[in-house]
């Protein structure tokens, strides 16, 4: 990762009694650099102008309202000359990300300003840390980052990881060993954009998904390639079809498929887990891991899921998917629920023991 270097990038002013001087001195220098790319260079002048106003704020700290007062003049000077980028609005986000980011060599040169406007509007630290880490690791445009926001990645891999695990992968300090560090429940598929209506057709959402696999990708996570669609394993005489195959790099192993636009049964599981021991006994090869097979539903019983799956099973997964954006009220109330129905489950076999 190359990181802005302080010696090199801050911008240097004569810091007079004049903030208006020194805040066009700060935007000219950024505009004149061709050593940079431009996102960057932006990065760079947003950071200095929020330096330069945290500097005159305090300055002017014994008065309570000064900060506001500042960036209100400010912007109605600039903006005059350089244009909405510069206003009120715009100043605030600049003055909030120096806040942040007060050390020079921590800002990114993977990112540009759109996608540092996103991360300084999330107030928890470790949830923007994960941002910016996934953002910079994978090469995230700002439209992508946003869309992972609003999925709101970050809550949904928390219901099946802790938060240390969550960042510690993100961090790149330790290497994915279980499904659940990179796959999701509920999983998001908006980017479908598939009408309102009770039924679909299996087909219809396979096709769908296909149709968009970039984005069915960036769902999915990290590592992921695409291998084909209804694969054909022969078993004997009789013929069965997988919905779609995967290969997951980190996890170094097949990733299987199947889609239900129903309520998940234990005969879907019996299904999924017949197709596992396919490829675990027929394509897989030595040095990889067993096959995972995960399970897309419109609903799911998670108890119904552990009474039929083995209680050390880390290979079948199965996951709710939503063709909508969920609201964080929704989401909370799908964490609440895991969490009652994971203390239950631990409830009967605890009893199991005694």
């Amino acid at each position: 990762m190359r990181k802005m270097k302080e010696e090199t990038n801050v911008i240097t002013y004569k810091k007079i009694s004049n903030i208006i001087e020194d805040a066009r001195t700060i935007i000219n220098s950024a505009r004149s650099s061709a050593v940079r790319s431009v996102d960057f260079c932006r990065v760079q002048m947003y950071w200095n102008l929020g330096k330069r106003i945290f500097e005159e704020e305090q300055q002017g700290k014994e008065r309570a309202d000064y900060g506001t007062y500042l960036v209100k003049t400010l912007a109605k000077n600039l903006e005059k000359e350089y244009g909405s980028g510069f206003g009120e609005r715009q100043l605030e986000r600049a003055r909030q990300f120096y806040r942040l980011y007060q050390i020079p060599s921590a800002l990114r040169t993977e990112l540009n300003w759109s996608q540092y406007k996103l991360l300084i509007a999330i107030s928890d630290p470790s949830k923007r840390e994960y941002y910016e880490l996934e953002s910079a690791n994978n090469g995230w445009t700002a439209r992508e980052t946003e869309r992972q926001i609003n999925s709101q990645l970050y809550e949904r891999l928390l219901m099946s990881n802790d938060k240390e695990s969550v960042l510690a992968v993100a961090r790149k300090e330790r290497i994915p060993e279980n499904p659940t560090d990179i796959i999701k429940d509920p999983m998001i598929l908006e980017f479908l954009g598939l009408e309102r209506k009770a039924e679909y057709y299996e087909k219809d959402l396979e096709s769908a998904l296909i149709d968009h696999l970039q984005q069915f990708l960036l769902e999915l996570g990290n590592g992921f390639s695409f291998i084909a669609r209804q694969k054909r394993l022969l078993i004997e005489d009789d013929e069965y079809f997988a919905d779609l195959v995967f290969y997951n790099r980190l996890l170094r192993c097949f990733v299987v498929i199947e889609l239900k636009t129903k309520k998940l049964t234990h005969e879907d599981l019996g299904q999924l887990q017949m197709y596992v021991n396919y490829f675990d006994r027929n394509e897989k090869l030595p040095d990889e891991n067993p096959t995972i097979g995960i399970l897309l539903c419109t609903a799911k019983n998670d108890e119904m899921v552990k009474m039929t799956l083995p209680k050390d099973n880390k290979t079948i997964l199965a996951s709710k998917y939503e063709l909508y954006l969920p609201s964080e009220e929704t989401l909370k109330a799908e964490v609440e629920k895991l969490a009652n129905a994971q203390e239950k489950f631990a409830e009967l076999t605890d009893g199991e023991h005694k």
